[in-house]
C-alpha cells in the first residue's frame, strides 16, 4: 500500500504549462491524408519485384522509415511520428486503396473524421500509387478469390480486415525495452546463423527492420542535435536548446542501447509503436501493462533522487499526446460510426502477480492522474481490479471515471482469469492477461488473438428462423428454409430452427475467416512485429502464419440482449399464455408492424426483458451465449489454434441493425441493436443498476475469453461530494465479485449531450465512452450521438 502522503501529493499535482501548450499545438493542427509512405513503399516493391514476399515488406517498411520525413516540437520530451503532420492520415496500399480511390475528392469534406488533402498528392496518388497497386492489394486478391462467398453471408457475419493489417495485439515491451533493437538484432542474427535454407529469409527480414529501426532511432538524434546548434537561429530559447540536447543523446543511446532511466523506457516503447504502425498501418497495437514492465525504471529513477513525482507525470502525460498523434484512416461508412480515430492504444493498469498479490504502485496513480489532467481519447485506459485491490486504488478510478472523460474502463480478474485458463492459456500468463484495442483479452507479448476475425449477427440469424430464411428487408432467400413462425408448434420448433441457421452461417464464415487469415500470411508477413511476439524466432515462423506462443481467433455474438428480449416474447406470450397469436405476429413483423402498434407495445412492455434482474429472461440470453461458443471452440484456424467468443459490438450495433427487420421486441426494422455487447437494449433496464449487473452475471463469463462489453451511464450529480465517489466504488466491488469481465461508464447529464448536439463549437471538448472506445462526443454521427443520448442513465445507486 503507497503512502498517504505520496497519494496526496499525487492527488495535488497539476499540469504543467509545457503539457499545455503541446495539447493546445495539437487541438490546433490540421488534419491531412499522406502519400509519403505509401510513394515510398511503392518505389521499393518496384526495385525489390523479385524478391520473397517477407523480403519485401521488411525492405519496404526500411525504405520507410529511412527516408521519412521528420518533425520533432522543441518543447516535447518523447519524440517520433509516422507523418510530419500531426494525426494524418496514412494510405497504407498493400492492403488496400479502392475506397480512397473513391472517396478522395470528398475526404475533406465528408461528415466524420475529415482529412484535407493537397492537390499534388491526389495527383501523385492517382498517376503513381494506385497506377501501381491496381488489382495488387490484400483487398484485391481477397475478392478475386473468395468474394463471392463473403458477399454471400454479409447480411449475417462482417468478415474483418480484408483490406487493413492485423493489429489488436500486445507485443512484448518487456523484451523490447530489455534488449533494444541492437540486442534484439543480435540474437536474430545467431538464429540466422543456425536456420535451415527455408528459414533463413525470415531471419533476414528481421534483421533488415531491426536495422532500418536503429537508423529511424539515430535520425531523431540527428535532427535534435542539429536543431540544438542552430537553436537561436530557429528562434528557440535555451531551455528548448537544452531540452534539445538530451532527446539526441537519448535517441543515440537507445539506437544502440536498451534504455536505464524512465525517460530513456518511454521514449524507446514509443519508437516501437510508431514503427509497428508504420509496418503495418493498423488498428490496436496496445502497450499492455505499462505501470508493471515500466515500474523498475521509475523506482529507480525516483529511488535515487533523478526524478521527481511532478516530472514522472509530465513525461507520461507527453506520452499521452503521442498515442493522440497517430489515427487510423477509416473509409466513410466505417468513420460514420467509428468516428473519433479509435486506434486502440490500450493500457492497463493494476492487476495482480502471479502469486496473486495486488501490483499496484506509484505509477498505477500517476497514469490515471494523467488522464484525470489531459481527459483525452487515448491511450484507452483500462485497469484491472480483483477481490483485493485496495481502497484507494478503487477510490482513485472512480473520481476519475466521475470526470467524465469514459475512462478508465474496468475489467475484473475474478472472471477473466478463469476464462483464460479455460481456453488452454498458463496461469502465469493469465495472470499477466492485459487487453488489445476495445475491450479484447490478451496475454502480453507471446500471442495472436486475431480479436476482431468477424461479427455474427445472431439477430439476423432469429429473424432468418422466423422467416424460413428470408431477409425480411429484401425478401431475399439468405439462408435455409427452417419454415416460419407460423409452421412452429411450440417454442422448441423454433429453438431447432434458430440452431440451424445459426450453424449454417457459422460453417460458411469459418471457411471465410481461414481464407482471409491464409491471405494475410501470404501478402503482409510482419517481420518486426515478428520479432517482440514470442516462439515466432523460436519457430522461424512469421506472427500471422502461427508464430505466436498462441493463436487464437476471435467471433463476436452480436446481440444477446435483443436474443433474449425476442425470444422472451415468443416464448412466454405466443406459445406459453397464448396472448399474441404467431400468425399476426408473424404479419405484424413483415410489415415492420404498421398496423400492429397495439401488439407492438405488448411485445414492448408486457414481457420482461433482459437487464432487470429477471433469471428466467436473462437464462435465454445464457444459453444462446453457450451454444454460440461451444460450436464455435469446435473449429481450427488458419493458424493452428482455436476460436473463441467476443460479447462485444464496439459501435456496430447500429450498422448491423440497419439488416435486421422488425423483431419480435417490439424494435422497428433497421433500428439499432442493444450497444456494447452485454448491456440491455436501450431503455429497457428499468430497475437499476444493480439488477442490471446481476443480470449480466448470469451470462457465464468463462464463454467470452476473447472479451465483453458493459457500457453504464451515470449522472455527474453522484460524484459531487466524497460520499458518492465512495458509493461508486462499492457498486465497482459489486461488479468484481459478480464475475463480470468488464464495464465502462459515460458520466454525463443528457442535457449536456443535447447542447452539444445543438452547439458543437462550444463543446469541442466533451469525450464520450462509445462502445469500448472514447471519441469527442460532437465528432460523432447523429444517430450514433441519438444512441447515446437514448441509454439508460443512472442518477443513483439506490
Amino acid at each position: 500500500m503507497l503512502k498517504r502522503d505520496l497519494l496526496t501529493q499525487i492527488d495535488n499535482l497539476k499540469m504543467s504549462d509545457r503539457i499545455k501548450m503541446l495539447k493546445e499545438k495539437m487541438y490546433q493542427s490540421s488534419r491531412y491524408l499522406s502519400i509519403e509512405q505509401a510513394k515510398l513503399i511503392t518505389e521499393s516493391y518496384k526495385i525489390n519485384k523479385m524478391e520473397e514476399k517477407n523480403i519485401k515488406r521488411a525492405r519496404a517498411l526500411a525504405d520507410s522509415i529511412e527516408n521519412l520525413a521528420l518533425k520533432i516540437e522543441p518543447e516535447e520530451l518523447i519524440v517520433g511520428n509516422r507523418t510530419q503532420d500531426v494525426r494524418a492520415g496514412v494510405v497504407f496500399p498493400e492492403a488496400g486503396i479502392s475506397w480512397i480511390t473513391d472517396e478522395l475528392d470528398t475526404l475533406s469534406t465528408r461528415p466524420q473524421d475529415k482529412f484535407n488533402v493537397r492537390e499534388k498528392d491526389k495527383k501523385e496518388f492517382k498517376d503513381t500509387i494506385l497506377a501501381y497497386w491496381k488489382g495488387k492489394t490484400l483487398e484485391d486478391e481477397l475478392n478475386r478469390r473468395y468474394g463471392e462467398d463473403i458477399k454471400e453471408i454479409e447480411k449475417v457475419v462482417k468478415i474483418n480486415q480484408k483490406d487493413h493489417a492485423q493489429g489488436h495485439i500486445c507485443p512484448d515491451v518487456e523484451k523490447w525495452l530489455k534488449l533494444g533493437p541492437a540486442g534484439l538484432k543480435s540474437n536474430v542474427k545467431k538464429k540466422l546463423a543456425e536456420a535451415s535454407n527455408d528459414k533463413k529469409d525470415f531471419y533476414r527480414g528481421i534483421i533488415i527492420v531491426l536495422e532500418a529501426s536503429q537508423v529511424f532511432i539515430r535520425r531523431y538524434g540527428y535532427l535534435a542535435r542539429e536543431m540544438s546548434i542552430n537553436y537561436a537561429e530557429i528562434k528557440l530559447n535555451t531551455g528548448q536548446q537544452e531540452n534539445l540536447i538530451n532527446i539526441s543523446k537519448i535517441c543515440f543511446k537507445l539506437a544502440e542501447e536498451p534504455p536505464q532511466t524512465f525517460r530513456e523506457a518511454l521514449q524507446s516503447l514509443w519508437f516501437l509503436f510508431v514503427i509497428l504502425q508504420m509496418e503495418s498501418n493498423s488498428s490496436s497495437f496496445s502497450p499492455g501493462r505499462m505501470d508493471q514492465y515500466l515500474y523498475p525504471y521509475f523506482n529507480r529513477d525516483f529511488t535515487n533522487n533523478n526524478i521527481t513525482i511532478f516530472e514522472g507525470l509530465e513525461l507520461i502525460e507527453n506520452l499521452y499526446l503521442k498515442f493522440n498523434q497517430i489515427v487510423y484512416m477509416r473509409n466513410k461508412e466505417s468513420a460514420k460510426y467509428f468516428a473519433g480515430f479509435p486506434i486502440g492504444f490500450n493500457v492497463a493498469l493494476g492487476g495482480q502477480k502471479v502469486t496473486g498479490e495486488d501490483v499496484t504502485n506509484l505509477l498505477s496513480y500517476l497514469f490515471l492522474q494523467a488522464q484525470s489532467h489531459l481527459g483525452l481519447p487515448q491511450p484507452n485506459l483500462s485497469v484491472r481490479l480483483h477481490l483485493n485491490s485496495p481502497d484507494e486504488f478503487i477510490d482513485t478510478c472512480s473520481q476519475v471515471i466521475g470526470e467524465g472523460s469514459g475512462m478508465p474502463q474496468i475489467f475484473s480478474d475474478e472472471s477473466i482469469i478463469p476464462a483464460l485458463k479455460n481456453q488452454g492459456i498458463s496461469h502465469e500468463d493469465a495472470m499477466n492477461y492485459a487487453v488489445v484495442g476495445c475491450v479484447e483479452l490478451s496475454t502480453q507479448g507471446n500471442y495472436l488473438g486475431w480479436s476482431d476475425a468477424a461479427m455474427f449477427n445472431m439477430s439476423k440469424a432469429l429473424e432468418l428462423a422466423i422467416n424460413d430464411g428470408k431477409c425480411l428487408i429484401s425478401g431475399e432467400q439468405l439462408g435455409p428454409q427452417t419454415g416460419c413462425l407460423v409452421d412452429y408448434n411450440d417454442y422448441q420448433d423454433l429453438e431447432e430452427a434458430f440452431r440451424l441457421q445459426i450453424n449454417y452461417f457459422m460453417n460458411k464464415m469459418i471457411i471465410a475467416c481461414e481464407s482471409v487469415e491464409k491471405l494475410h500470411a501470404e501478402l503482409l508477413p510482419s517481420p518486426l512485429l515478428s520479432s517482440v511476439v514470442n516462439n515466432c524466432l523460436e519457430k522461424g515462423i512469421d506472427v500471422t502464419a502461427g508464430g505466436a506462443y498462441y493463436n487464437f481467433s476471435g467471433i463476436q455474438a452480436i446481440q444477446v440482449a435483443n436474443i433474449a428480449d425476442s425470444l422472451a416474447v415468443i416464448k412466454k406470450a405466443v406459445f406459453e399464455d397464448r396472448n399474441i397469436d404467431k400468425e399476426k405476429l408473424q404479419m405484424a413483423l413483415k410489415n415492420n408492424f404498421k398496423g400492429f402498434e397495439k401488439m407492438r407495445m405488448k411485445c414492448l412492455n408486457d414481457i420482461q426483458k433482459y437487464g432487470n434482474d429477471v433469471e428466467w429472461v436473462d437464462e435465454i440470453a445464457n444459453k444462446w451465449a453457450k451454444y454460440f461458443n461451444d460450436r464455435l471452440s469446435k473449429y481450427e484456424n488458419a493458424r493452428g489454434g482455436s476460436y473463441q467468443t467476443g460479447l462485444y459490438t464496439v459501435s456496430a450495433h447500429i450498422p448491423m441493425g440497419h439488416n435486421v427487420g422488425a423483431t419480435p421486441d417490439g424494435r422497428f426494422a433497421r433500428k439499432p441493436l442493444a450497444d456494447g455487447g452485454m448491456s440491455a437494449v436501450y431503455g429497457r433496464d428499468r430497475t437499476g443498476p444493480t439488477a442490471l449487473l446481476k443480470s449480466v452475471a448470469r451470462i457465464d463469463s468463462i464463454l467470452a475469453s476473447n472479451g465483453t462489453l458493459l457500457n453504464m451511464k451515470f449522472t455527474p450529480d453522484l460524484f459531487k461530494d466524497e460520499t458518492g465517489i465512495k458509493k461508486f466504488s462499492a457498486l465497482l466491488k459489486s461488479f468484481v465479485r459478480l464475475k463480470i469481465h468488464h464495464v465502462q461508464f459515460n458520466v454525463v447529464g443528457r442535457e449536456d449531450l443535447l447542447a452539444a448536439q445543438n452547439k458543437p463549437e462550444e463543446y469541442r471538448g466533451l469525450t464520450i465512452r462509445v462502445a469500448g472506445y472514447t471519441a469527442y462526443f460532437t465528432e460523432l454521427a447523429e444517430e450514433l450521438q441519438n444512441e447515446i443520448i437514448a441509454r439508460t442513465s443512472y442518477g443513483s445507486l439506490n
